[in-house]
């Protein structure tokens, strides 16, 4: 009798997975510079992979298109990393979720906050100036600040919300958090008034307990 052949399972390498992750990496790092650097219209794919040390043929197989390759440098500036987490599963705002205290609730997310827009502003500012003449990424900056944003600024006021009375109903609360962390916010305090991260912060903190809590 013919003995079944045996299947062999498939097999990843660790190694080989991780170099695959250095590379998207690179890519990302490479592609973040660049669109800071010369703007999104004027950064070609050809430059991001000559900086990456990649073929042309590698990033678009990777990102599928170059808005493709923005939405992801945009997740990486929010999200701090590469790693494939969703934002509020991230360490920080659970943090915020776990906290059983109001105003310390409101300290960790000012924080937080703080140190996302420091990150991710100027590639925000360099979107919003592209989605002026771009309807795609208009429609990307649409998602990211009036849905993805909006709806995580919903769920930590509710956060908040869950560990005593707020000053308003949550939904009025919420559009008030999503006000004072935007990006246009933080640019004029930084930009224009010259104010310091850790001032923004403090700022922050304040106008937010002001806000919600009295």
């Amino acid at each position: 009798m013919t003995e079944p052949v045996k299947q062999r399972r498939p097999y990843r390498s660790a190694v080989r997975d991780e170099r695959a992750r250095e590379t998207r990496r690179r890519i990302l790092d490479a592609a973040a510079a660049r669109f800071l650097e010369l703007g999104y219209a004027r950064a070609p794919i050809r430059r991001i992979a000559e900086d990456a040390a990649v073929s042309e043929d590698l990033v678009f197989h990777l990102f599928k298109s170059k808005r493709g390759l923005l939405k992801e440098v945009m997740d990486v500036g929010i999200g701090g990393d590469d790693a494939d987490v969703a934002l509020l599963e991230r360490p920080e705002p659970l943090l915020v979720r776990d906290e059983v205290d109001q105003r310390r609730q409101i300290e960790v997310f000012a924080a937080g906050v703080g140190a996302q827009l420091e990150r991710v502003r100027p590639l925000d500012d360099m979107l919003r100036s592209a989605a002026v003449v771009d309807d795609e990424l208009a429609g990307l900056r649409a998602d990211l600040q009036l849905r993805q944003r909006r709806e995580a600024m919903t769920t930590i006021t509710r956060w908040i919300a869950a560990r005593g009375p707020l000053r308003q109903e949550v939904d009025e609360a919420a559009a008030l958090v999503w006000t004072l962390t935007s990006p246009e916010v933080h640019h004029m305090l930084t930009d224009g008034w010259g104010w310091a991260p850790e001032q923004y912060v403090a700022w922050l903190r304040t106008n937010l307990e002001a806000a919600l809590l009295g």
